[in-house]
């Protein structure tokens, strides 16, 4: 089993991030789909006496989401995955700023949390791959017209911007299949890195698209990505994130 979690500074106010987040998943979630491979939203609706971290929290939203990743990962994943197993069935609880999936969930016992590895993500310095860089989602080159943030230059960035937050991703991976637990673990480890990177890249360069807009305004995206991502995914071509190596 490998626990890791990752850390990532961005200069937005916590009630800031909720729009952005969910404004760049809807968005990134188009980039993603196409050609019989992408996210279907079956479910996204309001939920309530549900109880999270001890019935800390117990309203939100609550999604629940099929990713079809055939492309997405490397050729001996898919030449050894049973028909079916290269879709990935998703459930979860957001009650902002707590989010509990089906396979995260941020609360550990005091081993877990001792054989975490924590990775600090600096979305303006760490490299990223060749196939996911674009200049307009470049924190160093970005500037806001709406709020005058950016760009994001130098390595101590982080201790020169206000407002400044940072969201707290926890990944625990467990695949139990000998002989490739090790190799597995690591492959998806690295995809979860690569995809927060790139994600959070998006939601701080995609600022000027986000920043005003009202809970409202996200679930009436939120409605019509969904018809988006129907129709995209039986059309066109495959297209978003692919595994880096075959």
């Amino acid at each position: 089993m490998l626990i890791k979690e990752f850390r990532v500074t961005l200069p937005l106010t916590v009630e800031e991030y909720q729009v952005a987040q969910l404004y760049s998943v809807a968005e990134a979630s188009k980039n993603e789909t196409g050609g019989g491979e992408g996210i279907e939203v079956l479910k996204n609706e309001p939920f309530d006496k549900y109880p999270l971290l001890g019935g800390k929290y117990s309203s939100g939203q609550y999604t629940y989401k099929i990713y079809h990743l055939a492309s997405k990962v490397p050729a001996f994943i898919r030449l050894l995955a049973p028909k079916g197993s290269l879709e990935i069935h998703e459930e979860a609880w957001n009650a902002y700023p707590y989010c509990r999936t089906v396979i995260t969930v941020h609360e550990l016992s005091a081993e877990k949390l001792k054989s975490r590895e924590v990775i600090h993500i600096d979305i303006a310095n760490d490299p990223i791959a060749s196939a996911d860089y674009k200049p307009l989602e470049d924190p160093t080159k970005f500037k806001s017209e709406k709020t005058g943030r950016g760009p994001l230059v130098g390595n101590e960035w982080m201790k020169n911007v206000d407002p400044v937050m940072t969201c707290y991703k926890l990944v625990t991976c467990e695949f139990k299949w000998f002989g490739l637990q090790t190799k597995i673990e690591s492959f998806i480890q690295k995809s979860e890195r690569r995809l927060f990177t790139t994600f959070h890249r998006q939601v701080f360069c995609w600022m000027d698209r986000w920043y005003g807009l009202t809970m409202d305004d996200i679930r009436a995206i939120e409605d019509k990505t969904k018809e988006e991502l129907d129709k995209q995914r039986q059309i066109g071509e495959v297209r978003g994130m692919r595994a880096e190596t075959d």
